[in-house]
């Protein structure tokens, strides 16, 4: 396999703050805790492995621009490229010390997302593409599945936590797709569930109200392995709305027919 020099720099970026990661997760019952807002929770680690991640980019690449979700958006000298980095998608998960969870790296040109990691320390697995260069979860190329009836296919989404407004939508949302397929999944990190319908664990998936650096890395991954992935809303934008929809062409139609309503 031969990538380029960026996504090199993103693969061992992501390996390095998971490996801090794995530090603390062991230690998981002393972190230190801070609340954002209802049912969002940021913790030691979350900011830790951030600075990992923007301090070895920032040194390959001082340019470039960056999105992070604990440290918002700074502007590069170069405006046409910049990181969008979730250092710890399933926080939730980790301060429960439930072992789902990820390192998400994205490298957004002009607007397009052409490289993306996905990198969960636990189980050592880690999910990466580059425009053009198909997928790959570690040494081994990824497609999704070839599944073509939904009673057969297991799809993944997010539901609302609590306070949030959304709920009667999702709610809609699985009373249309739960009795057509052989199940739903929702294992509280978006990153992952993408990389899992990019390696054809998952046949689809659908979320509403997701952040760019949540979906961004998922992106590229899911179109390098076969998947179709638009807007639920079809004059929308995914990074800008944060919201999508994903699935292998045999069945894109069919779902995505469930989820929009129509």
């Amino acid at each position: 396999m031969g990538f380029s020099a960026n996504l090199n720099v993103m693969i061992r970026t992501a390996r390095k703050a998971g490996r801090a990661l794995l530090k603390d997760f062991g230690e998981v019952e002393n972190l230190q805790v801070s609340q954002k807002g209802p049912g969002d929770f940021v913790s030691r680690a979350d900011r830790n492995a951030e600075e990992i991640v923007k301090t070895a980019l920032q040194e390959a690449r001082p340019t470039y621009g960056f999105l992070g979700e604990e440290g918002g958006a700074e502007d590069g000298e170069d405006p046409t490229r910049r990181w969008i980095v979730d250092p710890l998608d399933g926080t939730t998960n980790f301060l429960h010390g439930m072992p789902h969870w990820a390192v998400s790296i994205a490298l957004e040109h002009k607007g397009q997302i052409v490289a993306g990691v996905v990198y969960d320390p636990v189980k050592d697995e880690c999910f990466f593409a580059e425009k053009g260069e198909g997928a790959w979860m570690n040494e081994r190329r990824i497609r999704v599945s070839g599944r073509s009836r939904l009673i057969e296919c297991v799809f993944a989404t997010g539901l609302p936590f609590g306070g949030r407004s959304d709920l009667p939508a999702s709610l809609q949302d699985l009373a249309r797709v739960l009795p057509t397929c052989a199940g739903v999944r929702r294992w509280g990190a978006a990153a992952l569930d993408l990389a899992y319908v990019a390696a054809g664990r998952f046949d689809g998936f659908w979320e509403r109200r997701l952040n760019a650096w949540d979906i961004a890395a998922g992106i590229v991954i899911l179109r390098e392995a076969g998947a179709i992935v638009e807007p639920i809303d079809r004059d929308g934008n995914i990074l800008d709305d944060g919201e999508l929809l994903c699935a292998a062409e045999p069945i894109f139609d069919k779902f995505s027919k469930l989820i929009r309503g129509n």
